[in-house]
C-alpha cells in the first residue's frame, strides 16, 4: 500500500536538495513546479497536457473554488480530482491570501476573515476550521494551513502581531484537519512560516510550526512585491530554521532565475501562475531568456520557439506562426505558448534535479543564469 506522505532525499549538493515526496495518488519529484489551477482548470491546458508536459502535482484554489462552483458542489461530484479529470496529487491553498490581497472587501479578526466575494458580493466567513473542511471536500492531497500574509512594508510591531496570530491559526488548522476523518489519513498538511523580512519573526514562526508538526513546511510572505534580493536575503536562512527531514515550499514564485536561486537555498516545491499567465500574453520563456511573441522581429522567423526543447509546441510550430497567433488574439496563441511554457518550467526542474544528483548544481546554476540572464 503506497503512504500517506513519505518524503525521501536522494541527493544533496551544498544547500540544493532532490528527493521525492511520495503520496497514495504517486511520486512528486522535487525539486518540484506545480502549476497553478485557480478555478479547477489550468488555463488554457487539458489536464493530460499539463501531465505530459512532466507535472506531478497541481495547484488548486480554495478561495475560488469555495465561490464557484462551491466545495460542496464539488465533494457531490466526486472531489475536485474527478471534477477536473487530474488523478495525481493536488494541493490546495488556504485562501487566505486571496481573502488578504482583497482587503477592500474583508474585516480580520482573531476567529479569521469575514469578506465580500468578488463575484457577487456575498458575505463569507473563513476561518481555519473552514479552510480546513473546504479543502477537506475539495479532496486535496496537501492541504495548507490557514495564515495572514502581510505586506513586508507593514510595520515591525505589526508583522510581528500577524506571524502570532497565524500560528495560533496554525495549531487551529492542525486540530481542525487531525478530526477530518477518512482524509486526513491519506492527506497531508503544511504550515507556513511568516515573519516577512525579519529573521528573529521567522525563527519564531518556524519553532512555533515545529511545536504543533506537520508533514511540511512553507515559506509564505515572499513574492509579494520585495524583489528578488530581498526575497533570496530571506532564503538565505528561512529554509534552514525548518526541518531537513520534511519538504520546503516557496509559495508563488517565480521567474525561472528565481527558482534556480531558491533551490541553491534549500527549497523543494513551488507554484506559479507566471508560466500561464504569460503564455496567454505572449511572452515565452526559454533556455536564452524570455521572449515577447508579439515583437515584430518574430513576424518572418520560420525557426521554432526554443531550439533546446522538445516540447510539441517547439517541435511542431515557427515562431512566426505564434507570432501571428498572438498579434490576432488567437486562443491557439496562448495554448501553445503556455504548453511550451509549462514544458519549460519542468524542463528546468528535471535539469536541477538531475544536476543536483550528479554534484554539479553550482555549475549548472552560473551556466543557465549566464545564458537566461545575458544582456
Amino acid at each position: 500500500m503506497r503512504p500517506r506522505f513519505a518524503f525521501e532525499l536522494s541527493a544533496t549538493d551544498g544547500r540544493a536538495r532532490t528527493g521525492t515526496i511520495r503520496m497514495q495518488r504517486g511520486d512528486i519529484r522535487t525539486p518540484a513546479f506545480m502549476p497553478v489551477g485557480t478555478a479547477a482548470t489550468v488555463k488554457a491546458m487539458k489536464p493530460e497536457a499539463v501531465r505530459a508536459g512532466g507535472a506531478d502535482i497541481i495547484l488548486g484554489n480554495t478561495y475560488h473554488l469555495m465561490l464557484r462552483p462551491g466545495a460542496e458542489r464539488i465533494d457531490r461530484l466526486g472531489g475536485l480530482h474527478q471534477f477536473m479529470n487530474w488523478d495525481r496529487p493536488i494541493l490546495t491553498d488556504s485562501g487566505g491570501y486571496q481573502v488578504m490581497s482583497l482587503s477592500d472587501l474583508n474585516k480580520l479578526t482573531e476567529e479569521g476573515v469575514e469578506f465580500r466575494s468578488h463575484i457577487d458580493g456575498s458575505k463569507h466567513m473563513l476561518t481555519p476550521e473552514r479552510s480546513m473542511e473546504i479543502q477537506r471536500l475539495l479532496g486535496s492531497d496537501i492541504v495548507m494551513a490557514f495564515d495572514e500574509c502581510p505586506r513586508a512594508d507593514r510595520p515591525r510591531d505589526e508583522i510581528a502581531a500577524s506571524m502570532e496570530m497565524s500560528m495560533r491559526w496554525a495549531k487551529r488548522s492542525r486540530e481542525a484537519f487531525d478530526t477530518g476523518g477518512e482524509h486526513a489519513s491519506r492527506a497531508a498538511l503544511f504550515g507556513i512560516q511568516q515573519g516577512a523580512l525579519d529573521e528573529q519573526l521567522r525563527r519564531a514562526s518556524a519553532d512555533a510550526l515545529i511545536d504543533i508538526g506537520f508533514d511540511g513546511y512553507a515559506v509564505g510572505g515572499l513574492a509579494v512585491g520585495e524583489g528578488q534580493e530581498a526575497m533570496f536575503g530571506v532564503l538565505d536562512y528561512a529554509p534552514g530554521q525548518l526541518p531537513t527531514d520534511r519538504p520546503r515550499y516557496l509559495m508563488g514564485v517565480g521567474k525561472p532565475d528565481d527558482l534556480v536561486g531558491a533551490v541553491e537555498r534549500g527549497i523543494d516545491m513551488f507554484d506559479c501562475v507566471l508560466p500561464t499567465r504569460s503564455g496567454r500574453n505572449g511572452q515565452a520563456f526559454t533556455w536564452n531568456g524570455p521572449l515577447n511573441l508579439r515583437n515584430a522581429r518574430f513576424a518572418e522567423d520560420d525557426g521554432p520557439l526554443d531550439a533546446r526543447c522538445d516540447c510539441p509546441t517547439c517541435t511542431t510550430y515557427s515562431r512566426a506562426y505564434l507570432h501571428h497567433l498572438q498579434k490576432s488574439g488567437e486562443m491557439l496563441g496562448a495554448m501553445l505558448t503556455t504548453e511550451h511554457n509549462l514544458a519549460f518550467y519542468q524542463s528546468l526542474m528535471q535539469a536541477m534535479r538531475d544536476a543536483i544528483g550528479q554534484g554539479t548544481f553550482d555549475a549548472f546554476a552560473n551556466a543557465f543564469r549566464g545564458d537566461y540572464l545575458r544582456p
